[in-house]
């Protein structure tokens, strides 16, 4: 007889970069255990084109960066009404794709797992329909995951919106107190329709028969710990945790084959001299605030590295591509210039895990995405935390106040962060003996995520036991 066909793990992520670049990281480290991986991305509804505009482009570049990598673009269903909440439309349209996926499943010759983004819950049901046992893939910290499942539990037992709370203080299994104001919007109100619909979808991954997450050991013990005793969900049984990070891109050269010449730029500077700034794929700050920013990095006298992006012209549609920033019109007059010897400023983009590995740079102002967190922790680089939308604020609260990576900057949380404020932290972080602390502990983490990843390390097995529990372990190998 003919042996049958290898089976496929099925990844299935939301449509966005600090979603997908996970899932393709996750998908090259099965395509080396021998695992035949297909990524299924969905196609948006030709009704939602303004939130989806630059989501095409993401998967092609991606798509053609990693021939190795099968990606799938699912259908595009039916959405005759768009919900005018531009994050409820995306989860509309996810849980629209559920019987797309569902029958692509079915196409299968054999699928081994689905493994789905959080924003895909309702893909549970294309995989129960299918007979597919279904993981999480959670590419955010262990601490938010902490939080988030235990807060259907918290809604349940308490009264009130946490939007009234201010900064009272929320505690949760396994992480340091999150103020409430620092939660994302999305749960803030608990008679909005977005509050209900998360705390829904945070009911339902225990339905998962495990989770996977974009994390080592060593930097978040407290809040993996809690989630394998199960404190987070006090009523049913977790899923088996298995942390496997940090997963990241490992910093490559432009599509064109040249180097950045922000690079060149830093290979000019003394060893441990720059900050670097950049607020991620989507961050960008009002002119105001990049006025602030500018006199906070001049007075500091360091060295910077600063990524500036065009503001949105409308607050509520960052996601929107933008044009270039006109660097004259949106920094101080003069500014350029007198910084000239000093610092560099790039619109737009750049290749920032290189930046943050290269000798030169000393400290890393950031929006807190959990991926910038782990390039960091990985490069051994001290943060300065300016988080903006979504779980930023409260891996803030982590880096700072559970694992003491970095420092925040206050005023992130109002109108402006001043200028005075900037050149206070960068001073702090590049003079002080507490930033020579955080430099100290950063080393550490440095040296425990390379020792995760290595073979024998904690997220090394912890991978293979994922791969042994869906009865495939024994039959695949690193090939790296």
């Amino acid at each position: 007889m003919e042996a049958g066909p290898d089976p496929t793990v099925v990844l299935h992520a939301c449509l966005g970069v600090g979603h997908l670049i996970p899932m393709v990281e996750l998908a090259k480290l099965l395509l080396r255990r021998g695992l035949a991986v297909v990524i299924a991305v969905p196609t948006p509804p030709a009704s939602t084109a303004d939130f989806f505009s630059s989501s095409a482009p993401v998967v092609d570049r991606m798509a053609a960066a990693n021939p190795s990598i099968s990606f799938h673009h699912l259908p595009p269903p039916e959405y005759p009404d768009p919900d005018p909440d531009a994050f409820l439309q995306m989860l509309d349209t996810m849980r629209l794709t559920v019987p797309p996926l569902h029958a692509f499943l079915r196409s299968l010759p054999s699928v081994a797992a689905l493994v789905l983004d959080l924003f895909c819950v309702d893909a549970l049901d294309a995989a129960t329909a299918a007979g597919v046992p279904a993981y999480f893939y959670y590419t955010s910290s262990a601490g938010d995951l902490a939080a988030f499942l235990h807060l259907p539990h918290h809604f349940a037992t308490t009264e009130g919106s946490l939007k009234d709370m201010g900064k009272a203080p929320l505690r949760f299994p396994g992480v340091p107190p999150i103020p409430a104001s620092d939660m994302p919007h999305t749960v803030l109100d608990r008679a909005g329709r977005t509050c209900a619909t998360r705390l829904g979808h945070y009911g339902r991954i225990p339905e998962a028969r495990g989770i996977l997450i974009n994390s080592y050991e060593w930097l978040e013990a407290r809040s993996v710990r809690a989630l394998r005793e199960g404190a987070c969900i006090p009523d049913r049984p977790t899923p088996p945790v298995y942390c496997i990070g940090p997963l990241m891109v490992k910093g490559e050269a432009a599509a064109n084959g040249e180097r950045h010449a922000c690079l060149s730029w830093l290979d000019a500077q003394p060893e441990r001299s720059v900050v670097f700034l950049c607020f991620g794929s989507l961050g960008a700050v009002s002119v105001k605030q990049l006025k602030e920013i500018a006199r906070g990095l001049e007075n500091s006298g360091h060295r910077f590295l600063w990524v500036v992006r065009s503001p949105p012209q409308d607050p509520a549609k960052f996601f929107l591509p933008r044009s270039e920033p006109d660097l004259g019109m949106l920094l101080p007059e003069g500014f350029m210039e007198r910084t000239r010897d000093m610092g560099m400023v790039v619109t737009s983009w750049a290749p920032q895990v290189e930046v943050l590995r290269h000798a030169a740079t000393a400290a890393f102002v950031t929006h807190c995405g959990w991926n910038s967190v782990l390039e960091t922790a990985s490069a051994g680089v001290p943060m300065l935390c300016w988080p903006q939308y979504a779980e930023q604020r409260m891996n803030k609260v982590l880096v700072v106040d559970g694992i003491q990576l970095g420092m925040v900057m206050d005023g992130y949380d109002e109108e402006l962060v001043k200028a005075e404020e900037v050149e206070k932290k960068v001073r702090l972080v590049m003079e002080s003996e507490e930033g020579k602390k955080l430099r100290d502990r950063l080393t550490m983490a440095k040296e425990m995520a390379a020792e995760a990843l290595a073979d024998g390390g904690p997220s090394s097995l912890a991978f293979t036991e994922f791969l042994k529990d869906l009865n495939i372990g024994n039959t695949t190998k690193d090939q790296a």
